[in-house]
């Protein structure tokens, strides 16, 4: 089975980014892309139950009429998905992507996410999804539910495609984010983008140690790469630091004992994610 680059689109605005970004990343990683749209039959907003109001008489007929909507509404979600997938298709052939393909599925995302999950090499979503747009900084709960379960590298994008100039990875020295040191290290993705390597920390013997160990890693690979030892809590450090360095793509282990761990999914999940201008690389 060939792992792919896969993007979830829907109908918010955010779509095109992803678009732009999952071609980029098909091409910089060689890999197939796959547009995914999930007709979910089960949207979240609740419509009040009618049938109950009225007498008893014309019950049957209203419930066959709700069925007969039902229906109506799935056969559309669906077209409007077909439209949206070819759409998609044809922004990444322009992109130069040979030969994108495209998935419709029903049920939820989280669900079929979870069900393809060993298909996936990177999946790319939008910040924001359809039913979100109405707040700014609203972090979907679909995407939450997405980084809390998916096993496979996220990169979260906004609604406009920027090309990756600087790259700047949280590091903490926890398993999780040497790893993800060694894997951007090697990644095609990140081919001839400098690298920053960012600890949110005292400077100590053990973070400084830390830091070199991953700064020669990524120069041992051929990157140009810079670090920096910074105090302070991590939101506003890592913040500060993306707009002094005019970092364009931060990385991020979603997991690891750590203060970075405790930012994603302790009682302060999303704050990083809510507030981040650019793309985002979550690794597991």
């Amino acid at each position: 089975m060939t792992e792919q680059v896969m993007a979830a689109i829907d109908g918010s605005p955010v779509s095109e980014g992803v678009c732009d970004y999952a071609a980029w990343a098909s091409l910089a990683l060689d890999a197939p892309l796959t547009f995914l749209h999930v007709v979910d039959n089960h949207p979240q907003t609740a419509e009040a139950d009618l049938s109950g109001n009225i007498g008893l008489g014309a019950r049957e007929h209203l419930l066959e009429e709700l069925s007969h909507l039902d229906e109506q509404r799935a056969k559309i979600a669906q077209e409007r998905g077909r439209l949206m997938l070819q759409a998609a298709k044809e922004r990444a052939v322009e992109d130069g992507v040979a030969e994108p393909a495209t998935r419709q599925r029903n049920g939820t995302l989280v669900e079929t996410l979870d069900e393809l999950e060993e298909e996936i090499r990177l999946l790319v979503i939008g910040k924001r999804g359809e039913t979100a747009h109405q707040a700014r900084e609203h972090l979907g709960s679909n995407l939450e539910r997405v980084v809390r379960g998916l096993h496979r590298p996220i990169l979260m994008v906004p609604e406009t495609f920027k090309r990756p100039e600087r790259v700047m990875i949280a590091f903490d020295g926890s398993k999780t984010t040497r790893k993800g040191v060694e894997m951007l290290a090697q990644s095609p993705l990140f081919q001839g983008i400098p690298v920053h390597v960012v600890i949110v920390g005292a400077e100590t013997g053990d973070n400084r140690s830390q830091l070199d160990w991953a700064l020669k890693t990524l120069r041992d690979a051929g990157h140009e790469a810079e670090g920096a030892i910074r105090a302070g809590d991590v939101e506003p450090t890592l913040h500060a630091y993306q707009e002094e360095q005019n970092i364009d793509l931060l990385v991020m282990g979603a997991y690891g004992h750590s203060r970075i761990r405790h930012l994603l999914v302790g009682s302060t999940t999303t704050v990083m994610l809510q507030r981040a201008e650019v793309p985002v690389l979550l690794l597991r």
